[in-house]
């Protein structure tokens, strides 16, 4: 089973999405949306970081919602 790490960081104001293994990471490149892509050695993007996030509910909980589609 593929795992999807969610990291919510409330002080430093970041979302982190990895898909891949972190622990590969070798390239970080910036979006001009303020997005930071992760990616391994091969240039493939194993995670990204969302930069300046606020959650928008009160209290800055997080909620993750996991939809899995079965391929035709």
């Amino acid at each position: 089973m593929d795992k999807i790490r969610v990291i919510h960081d409330p002080v430093g104001h970041s979302l982190t999405v990895w898909w891949g293994d972190p622990a590969t990471e070798a390239i970080c490149e910036e979006t001009d949306d303020e997005v930071v892509l992760m990616k391994d050695a091969n240039g493939r993007v194993i995670g990204c970081e969302m930069l300046h996030y606020q959650s928008a509910t009160v209290g800055g909980g997080l909620s993750v919602e996991a939809v899995v589609r079965q391929a035709a």
